[in-house]
C-alpha cells in the first residue's frame, strides 16, 4: 500500500502555514478595520457637518431651535476655550442638544456615532464622541472625532472638518 510519509505531510503542512501567515499578513485585518473605523468616523463628522450648514442656511445664520428659547438664537455651539462633546449628559449654560435641532427638525435620521467608543440611543441617550466647536469671531464651526485608529492620523491629530 502507497501512501505518504509522515516528513511529506509534515512538509505540506509547514508550507500552507506559511502561505497562510504571507496571506495574513498582507491582508493585514486590524489596518483594514481601523481603516473602516476612520471612514465612518470621516462619514460621521462630514453628515454632521453638512447637517449643520444646511440647517443654518434654512434658518438663516441661526442654528439654534424653536421649542428652546435659549438656544433659539444661538449661531454658534460651543462657543469658548472648552470643547464639548455630542452628547446630551454635559451641555453647559452656553451649549444645548445638537441633536433636537438636528435630527428631530429631519436633518439627518439619526446622531452619527464613533464606531468604538460612540453611542447613540435617541436625542435624549447618546454621546457621539464627536466634538463640536464654534469660533466667536469667524463662526466657522469645527467637528472633530475624538479618537482614530491610525497611528498616522494619530501623530498628525484627529479628524477634523472645519467650515
Amino acid at each position: 500500500m502507497k501512501g505518504f510519509t509522515l516528513i511529506e505531510l509534515l512538509v505540506v503542512i509547514g508550507i500552507i502555514v506559511i502561505l497562510m501567515t504571507a496571506a495574513l499578513v498582507a491582508i493585514n485585518p486590524f489596518k483594514q478595520f481601523a481603516m473602516a473605523n476612520n471612514a465612518n468616523r470621516w462619514s460621521g463628522v462630514t453628515t454632521t457637518m453638512n447637517a449643520i450648514s444646511q440647517r443654518m442656511v434654512d434658518k438663516k445664520g441661526i442654528l439654534g431651535y424653536d421649542s428652546d428659547p435659549v438656544a433659539a438664537n444661538t449661531d454658534c455651539p460651543g462657543v469658548g476655550d472648552d470643547v464639548p462633546t455630542l452628547t446630551p449628559t454635559n451641555m453647559g449654560s452656553a451649549d444645548y442638544d445638537i441633536c433636537v435641532a438636528l435630527v428631530t427638525d429631519n436633518y439627518m435620521g439619526t446622531m452619527p456615532y464613533d464606531p468604538q467608543n460612540g453611542d447613540y440611543k435617541g436625542c435624549g441617550d447618546y454621546d457621539t464622541n464627536y466634538t463640536i466647536q464654534c469660533n466667536a469671531t469667524s463662526h466657522r464651526i469645527t467637528i472633530c472625532a475624538l479618537s482614530t485608529q491610525d497611528p498616522e492620523l494619530t501623530e498628525k491629530g484627529i479628524i477634523c472638518i472645519t467650515r
